[in-house]
């Protein structure tokens, strides 16, 4: 078992198959907290909802970080877009791209829509997938200035394209994200929002079929599950 993953388990005094089935729930189905909660009641194990929540962030970020480097390469066509989350009242900015074969790319979420959160946003893509060879982007000229930006240092610039039709795939792509979290009725938080949208994402990759297995056929609950080994 990964060293972090044993350094979170000795605060957490349960099982860890019961842990795990409970936060992928959570986190690959549209549940709310106490639907997981009765669904484990009708096993036979009791398990407060509040319960479920403090496992989901306190695994999540490991598993996302045990994913990394077993997920699939992504491809140099890049459709860049961000989509509304709803924190505490306000709205937020998830932003998200994936290739052109629907792969997601990455994710990152920021409390503002403008030129620094979308650079932020490409920093990280590109330190966890490599540089793209062309991304496609809508008409947010905050998009554009970020990559200007990051164009103005390179000898090879990123080449920029702007089509909104283009982008439907990753539009079409934010609609999977938001069947999770819409009966979570809203995070209470920004740290809770990052952390569960970062375990939506990873179950959504691995349904995908974004991590490598080493050749085993696995399902994507087995997939999950693999990761805490």
């Amino acid at each position: 078992m990964n060293a972090a993953l044993r350094r979170v388990l000795k605060r957490l005094h349960y099982p860890l198959d019961v842990m795990l089935l409970c936060v992928r729930w959570y986190v690959a189905y549209p549940l709310s907290l106490r639907n997981v909660e009765e669904m484990m009641s009708e096993r036979g194990i009791s398990v407060d909802h509040s319960t479920v929540h403090r496992w989901a962030l306190k695994l999540l970020p490991v598993m996302e970080k045990l994913f990394r480097p077993r997920k699939r390469p992504v491809g140099k066509s890049w459709r860049m877009d961000e989509t509304y989350v709803r924190i505490n009242g306000q709205w937020r900015y998830l932003y998200r791209a994936v290739d052109k074969d629907g792969a997601t790319v990455d994710f990152l979420l920021r409390a503002h829509r403008d030129k620094v959160a979308a650079r932020r946003y490409f920093e990280k893509a590109i330190r966890h997938n490599g540089e793209p060879g062309t991304v496609t982007i809508d008409k947010s000229g905050a998009n554009l200035a970020a990559l200007d930006s990051i164009n103005a240092s390179r000898e090879q610039p990123i080449k920029v394209r702007q089509a909104k039709y283009l982008n439907n795939i990753v539009v079409q792509d934010h609609r999977a994200i938001k069947r999770r979290t819409r009966p979570m009725m809203g995070f209470k938080d920004f740290r809770c929002a990052r952390i569960l949208l970062g375990g939506i994402e990873l179950m959504h990759m691995i349904a995908k079929g974004q991590m490598q297995t080493g050749g085993l056929t696995q399902t994507p609950a087995d997939q999950f599950y693999s990761l805490a080994k």
